[in-house]
């Protein structure tokens, strides 16, 4: 028993029927031990996922070496999204746990610290490292908050408008709507391809953030 076991344990017991579900009787039975024995390793609920939030991270690769800022930042988001699309629960846990914290956790501050000494050596200014840090925001960890949600397999509204009225009062998102092709073989299934979306808008900042260190 170490507590790297019990936190690998509660993150694949995550894995299977989500982080709601999960609970210190679970994790002992899947170790084979009685409840009282993961106190010695996690002190309470907050300290298991605290633990389990370091353990994501450190599922991220490490950053890349001998390669310009840009793909050294895109290749470890991407990293991370991809340690989030093998624990779709991993989000709200991390985006809860960081907000509960007046301080991050060591892992959580030391990839942090790791991407902002990315930045800092492809030659931007402290200043333009902060706006960097807000801009990214989340995408630094892999996810991204969406204000549509558009996926195609939702159920239909019985109060939805007909298409003749809608594309008669709102035009331009009939138009969009209808241009629209969804990948069926998404990771999120028939909606919008979240993964291109994603790496549409991570490689837009990018760029975004390359005009201006070459202004600054």
């Amino acid at each position: 028993m170490s507590k790297e076991r019990v936190l690998d344990t509660a993150v694949a017991l995550a894995d299977e029927g989500g982080v709601d579900a999960l609970s210190m009787r679970r994790i002992a039975q899947a170790l084979g031990v009685v409840p009282m024995a993961l106190y010695k390793h996690v002190a309470n609920k907050n300290e298991l996922l605290d633990g389990m939030v370091d353990v994501l991270v450190g599922e991220i690769d490490p950053p890349a070496a001998d390669t310009d800022w840009k793909t050294a930042v895109r290749l470890r988001v991407l990293s991370a999204r991809r340690m989030l699309l093998r624990h779709p629960w991993a989000p709200e846990v991390i985006e809860s746990r960081i907000k509960a914290r007046a301080t991050p956790t060591p892992a959580v501050m030391e990839y942090l610290d790791s991407m902002i000494g990315i930045f800092r050596a492809g030659g931007f200014s402290v200043d333009l490292v902060h706006h960097a840090m807000h801009v990214m925001g989340s995408r630094l960890l892999g996810f991204s908050q969406e204000l549509f949600e558009d996926a195609s397999d939702r159920e239909p509204d019985p109060d939805a408008m007909q298409p003749e009225e809608m594309a008669a009062r709102y035009p331009h998102i009939t138009e969009l709507a209808m241009a629209v092709t969804h990948d069926r073989g998404s990771v999120v299934g028939s909606g919008c391809d979240d993964q291109f979306e994603f790496e549409f808008a991570l490689d837009l900042m990018l760029d975004g953030l390359e005009r201006l260190r070459r202004r600054a």
